[in-house]
């Protein structure tokens, strides 16, 4: 088990989580290194796309917010989430994504849309970097949207 996990013992885990991390430094440090590099490389496109993101642990994986939460990356090593290998980008409010490729996946979720990467080299970052783009305009729309509900 990795660093900052804890076990049933001694836990702050549930019946559906293998795993607790208690910093983000405890969640890279569990991971295998082929996923670390996706998770790194997926963390850096996403911390200099987004407009001032906000990085924390939910449900043991990070997920990064603006106004709300935008978008989360989900290792397969995460067991709990569903995801069998790979890594999962996943955008919070996907279906409001335009996505004319279907480049995410929709799979059974109603909201969110995902795509996996099982190497690097998978990574189009290009287009991960145009999704976050369009990710932080939905994420502003609906902050405007909020603050106008406000007044």
């Amino acid at each position: 088990m990795g660093l900052g996990c804890k076990d049933k013992a001694g836990s702050s885990m549930n019946k559906f989580q293998n795993v607790s991390f208690r910093s983000l430094g405890d969640f890279f440090d569990y991971l295998p290194e082929n996923e670390l590099r996706v998770v790194e490389s997926l963390r850096d496109l996403i911390l200099d796309t987004l407009p001032e993101p906000k990085e924390k642990l939910s449900f043991n994986v990070p997920y990064y917010q603006c106004y709300r939460n935008v978008c989360f990356i989900w290792p397969g090593s995460i067991g709990w989430g569903g995801v069998k290998d790979g890594v999962l980008l996943g955008f919070v409010q996907g279906h409001l994504m335009m996505d004319d490729e279907h480049y995410l996946e929709k799979g059974n979720r109603k909201y969110v849309r995902t795509r996996r990467f099982c190497q690097r080299q998978e990574i189009d970052f290009d287009k991960v970097r145009s999704l976050l783009h369009e990710a932080a305009a939905i994420d502003e729309e609906l902050r405007s949207v909020a603050k106008k509900r406000r007044k």
